[in-house]
């Protein structure tokens, strides 16, 4: 987080297991919990966006791609990552 950004104020229940979690690493890393929450946060946020930038590289591939077993492979992996399977 920039210097120039502003921060707000944000209330947020945890649940027993990970507030434990956080505190623990808080401890490690010897930063405070809501530094730990934060860093934590930032780090899904890029990963979601990680994420949604390969699914849509896959797409792509997918589309501009004439070999029936590399889609077959492509569509298998963009299912994957869609369902879970």
């Amino acid at each position: 987080m920039s210097i120039a950004e502003k921060t707000v104020r944000q209330s947020v229940s945890l649940p027993a297991h990970v507030a434990r979690r956080v505190k623990s690493l808080a401890k490690i890393s010897s930063k405070s919990a809501n530094r730990i929450i934060v860093d934590l946060i930032e780090s899904g946020i890029e990963a979601r966006e990680r994420e949604r930038k390969r699914f849509f590289e896959l797409a792509d591939r997918l589309a501009r791609c004439s070999n029936a077993e590399e889609q077959k492979r492509l569509k298998e992996e963009l299912a994957r990552m869609t369902f879970g399977e």
